[in-house]
């Protein structure tokens, strides 16, 4: 390889003397590179941003994250829910029309639900027997909601009823989804008919097998009070709002403030499809609220026939209170649907499902059963025991209860939190 040609350096320069340099107007010269001088203004401005920083950190260290998890419709939307009626901010009117749209779809997919049902049961023939009306309601019904033969009725196009729907406070939301939106206006057009169907005696039958097609237990509550709901100035209650049924889908959060803490809750969708989510929920949170219906005892999933509701979620908290992710972490257990379990047990054998039929207790006895189901829960840990503290049997829609509970978990949660940061003494 050749050379280059060597080329002369270039002169070096002198650094510029004390004349050369600016004045900073006081009468001596100003360095660049010399700090400026520190006053007492400056060490207390100082002084005051670190000890903001410090109280942000032990803020953030002493913040409480809870995440609630679950299998699907085991109520963890409805403790989400009462958590914010109890310490969170008031319902928007946005957010009640919302709701409003969503109480009135609930009642027609309870209904569709219903009305299959009682095809299924092979008890059409017994609608001769009802009352006049009931079994001319039920082939609408049929038409309308569930076979989808049948598009309008003429009093839709009604122009009275037309104008008096203008008048209609809930209307239409759109946060509410289309399926909701056409469900509600469903519901609108036919509610009278939905209403007779409903009251009738073989309807009150098909009810007590409900689980078969996964209805909500808690929509009964709509069911019997369709003429509120259909009126045109109906506003959804704070108890419609906690018995309404949206799937969650997405991670949702809140902040709340509870005697002088700072809370956050996380809610994510438990259906399988959307449990992948969970774990960008994990990092850094404080308790898991595992919630599971003591009711679902004799149910299948809605994504999965043959899988037993229970089952599912014993698995499910097995795979939770095993998980790495939550060694230091407190698990809390709610037991849900208390209310409804009470119920059901009164017909329907918890030994008579093959996932139970170890179950030796009495039947029709709601505190053995619930002793049973703790015991089964307990069996899903490996390494610790469930302390009895932990465990909470629960009715999420009864807000009484729940402001009981949520308190004396709040309670416990800081208290361990509080541990683990050293703020008490260890064990």
């Amino acid at each position: 390889m050749g050379c280059s040609n060597s080329k002369p350096h270039p002169p070096t320069s002198t650094p510029p003397s004390n004349r050369d340099r600016p004045s900073n107007g006081s009468g001596t010269t100003a360095t660049a590179d010399r700090p400026p001088p520190i006053t007492p203004d400056t060490r207390q401005q100082s002084s005051g941003i670190d000890a903001q920083l410090h109280q942000s950190k032990r803020r953030d260290e002493r913040k409480i994250k809870m995440l609630l998890l679950g299998a699907g419709e085991s109520g963890k939307s409805t403790v989400f829910k009462q958590m914010r009626l109890l310490y969170g901010a008031e319902r928007t009117e946005d957010d009640l029309r919302m709701y409003g749209v969503v109480v009135r779809s609930n009642a027609v997919v309870a209904i569709r639900k219903l009305c299959s049902l009682l095809r299924n049961l092979e008890l059409e023939e017994e609608l001769e027997r009802e009352e006049e009306g009931v079994k001319k309601g039920y082939d609408d019904l049929m038409a309308y909601l569930v076979d989808k033969t049948a598009f309008r009725t003429a009093a839709q196009d009604d122009p009275e009823v037309v104008a008096g729907r203008k008048k209609d406070w809930v209307g239409q939301s759109p946060r509410a989804g289309l399926a909701a939106n056409e469900d509600a206006n469903h519901f609108l057009a036919h509610h009278e008919l939905i209403y007779k169907v409903w009251k009738s005696n073989i309807m009150r039958r098909v009810w007590l097998k409900r689980s078969m097609v996964n209805c909500v237990d808690a929509h009964v509550d709509f069911l019997n009070d369709i003429p509120r709901i259909a009126s045109l100035d109906y506003k959804p209650t704070k108890q419609d709002v906690l018995i309404s049924r949206v799937r969650t889908t997405q991670v949702v959060m809140e902040k709340f403030r509870i005697k002088d803490s700072d809370f956050e809750l996380y809610d994510v969708g438990g259906q399988r499809s959307d449990r992948r989510k969970w774990i960008d929920c994990f990092d850094e949170i404080t308790a898991v609220i595992f919630v599971a219906a003591l009711s679902e005892y004799d149910q299948t999933l809605a994504e999965a026939k043959r899988s037993n509701r229970m089952i599912e979620a014993l698995e499910l908290f097995r795979s939770v209170c095993n998980n790495r992710a939550f060694n230091e972490t407190s698990v809390l257990l709610f037991l849900n649907k208390r209310d409804i379990f009470a119920e059901k047990i009164m017909y329907s054998d918890i030994a008579d499902q093959k996932p139970f039929h170890d179950y030796t207790g009495p039947t029709q006895n709601f505190e053995q059963g619930v002793l049973y189901f703790i015991k089964k829960f307990k069996s899903c840990l490996m390494d610790d025991e469930l302390n009895d503290t932990f465990i909470h049997v629960t009715c999420a829609t009864d807000t009484s209860n729940m402001s009981f509970v949520l308190d004396s978990a709040s309670t416990i949660i800081k208290a361990q939190n509080l541990k683990k940061s050293g703020f008490l003494g260890m064990d």
